[in-house]
């Protein structure tokens, strides 16, 4: 949701059980644009260790290392990813072999770049059933495109997601 206002809100109230991931690159670019060019590039390895660890615990632990080491430097910065850490670091509940799929939201930003590129040329619908229809047909493309490709490592998380969603949703 990288942050637009009331959208995770929406989506918890639709989806409760549902877990929410902010796209971390998106999170890193955007810190490091607010952050002088000298230190761009220490921060970023500093980042790295966050969401790059083995697990959620050393993760937290690299944060509270961030936090010491840039919050006099760039409070703002640092309070933003301490106040958006939960959902920054959803991906790390998941099997490790998947982690690098979904710590970002790449995939769903091309599909929903994919359906405005297609809404634009037709300006006005005429009924939202029309919208719809378009967004399902373009749905139907993407599904058709992925159904033959294999995600790495969700074959090997496939027993682990399983006895996740049981345990949520049953």
């Amino acid at each position: 949701f990288d942050g637009l206002p009331g959208l995770e809100e929406a989506f918890r109230a639709v989806y409760p059980k549902a877990d929410v991931q902010r796209c971390v690159v998106h999170k890193v670019r955007s810190t490091l644009n607010r952050v002088r060019k000298k230190d761009q590039f220490e921060m970023a390895e500093d980042l790295k260790l966050i969401y790059r660890s083995p697990n959620k615990e050393i993760a937290l632990e690299m944060f509270q290392q961030f936090q010491s080491k840039w919050s006099h430097k760039y409070p703002r910065e640092v309070q933003s990813w301490a106040n958006e850490l939960d959902v920054l670091l959803t991906f790390m509940d998941y099997p490790s072999s998947i982690r690098s799929v979904i710590y970002t939201t790449n995939a769903i930003e091309r599909t929903i770049k994919e359906i405005r590129k297609r809404l634009k040329p037709m300006n006005s619908l005429s009924s939202l059933e029309a919208a719809e229809k378009v967004v399902y047909l373009t749905i139907q493309d993407f599904n058709e495109k992925w159904a033959g490709r294999k995600l790495r490592g969700f074959a090997e998380a496939h027993e682990a997601l399983q006895r996740m969603f049981e345990e949520r949703y049953c």
